[in-house]
């Protein structure tokens, strides 16, 4: 029988009659812990920065990641949150494709003992306690912010008359497009001359902003004095749709959107973007410390808000080398 370190040390501290020493742990003792994580997909350059810091916030941290693009499609997060599930992974986080239809895997994961982060996105679950904590943006306040804007913005240069406004939403069901459509719509009402007169999804995405604001544009029964995009990618397809048309972005149609992405700094420094409201994808860093703090059995906020401002286009240029997505 082979004779251990360890054995030889307990015998010769038995022989001298002192005390066995202790040895320090070897490192592969020390598992990392393993993340599964299932991503919405990659339809926006909000949402690719917000995959980067997430990897390259995993690699710092020292935990494994197992990363699931989704596509868009709810059925491939829920496939790959049983897929997680299966490999009994420490922690699950998730953004969420829409709010609804959570409760069954998310009560499969708690079954299992799996605790669940949110990231970016909410859930409607009939249990809060499906999921541990959720962070990420507040959406609604996003779009309040929005709404003030352009309440300044109507004042200034609008200061009689109607005000038309065309929005364009997120993808349906989601949480940001509820509720920065919520908060947008809350401020406006406060002034009944401005009204969205048309309102349709482009799907968070830079092609289908500038399909459904094509269309906004040949319906001719309105004057559009106002865009208010649920995102800065769907705001850049629709720029590109109102120059098609012979009209001059931020100035023949003000437009307001949300997330605060460099392409948006770029626009509004070119005079074709009135102002973004930030929602910051650099989630990263802080659900790394989450996923070690739930581990640990360690208590957390049930909801983690991150911090955002609004930058318009007179900031743009200073602002543009400081942005980091």
């Amino acid at each position: 029988m082979k004779t251990t370190r360890r054995q030889l040390l307990a015998l010769s501290a038995l022989a001298l009659g002192t005390a066995l020493p202790a040895l320090p742990a070897f490192a592969a003792d020390a598992k990392p812990l393993v993340l599964g994580f299932s991503q919405v997909g990659a339809e926006s350059e909000w949402r690719t920065a917000n995959s980067n810091s997430i990897k390259d916030a995993a690699k710092q941290a020292g935990i494994t990641l197992k990363f699931a693009d989704a596509q868009q499609k709810q059925e491939n997060q829920v496939k790959a949150i049983r897929s997680f599930i299966a490999q009994k992974v420490d922690v699950i986080a998730f953004s969420p494709v829409v709010e609804s239809g959570w409760d069954t895997v998310l009560r499969e994961a708690k079954n299992a003992k799996i605790p669940v982060i949110l990231t970016d996105r909410a859930v409607k679950v009939s249990d809060p306690s499906l999921y541990v904590t959720f962070i990420g943006s507040d959406f609604v306040e996003e779009g309040r912010k929005a709404g003030r804007w352009l309440i300044d913005w109507a004042k200034k240069n609008a200061p009689t008359g109607e005000v038309n406004i065309v929005e364009l939403q997120g993808t349906v069901g989601s949480a940001p497009a509820l509720d920065r459509k919520r908060g947008f719509e809350e401020i406006i009402q406060a002034e009944p001359r401005l009204k969205i007169v048309r309102s349709q999804s482009g799907d968070f995405t830079r092609a289908k902003g500038k399909e459904v604001m094509e269309a906004f544009l040949k319906a001719k029964d309105k004057k559009i004095h106002v865009l208010f995009a649920h995102n800065d990618d769907m705001a850049i397809g629709a720029i590109q749709a109102i120059e098609e048309a012979g009209l001059k972005p931020a100035k023949d149609i003000a437009i307001v959107s949300i997330d605060g992405v460099r392409g948006a700094f770029q626009a509004m420094a070119a005079g074709k973007l009135n102002v973004t409201v930030e929602c910051n994808p650099m989630l990263g860093p802080q659900l790394m410390q989450l996923a070690k703090d739930v581990v640990a059995g360690k208590p957390v906020a049930k909801r983690i808000t991150t911090e955002e401002g609004v930058f318009t286009a007179d900031v743009a240029a200073k602002e543009l080398p400081n942005r980091k997505y």
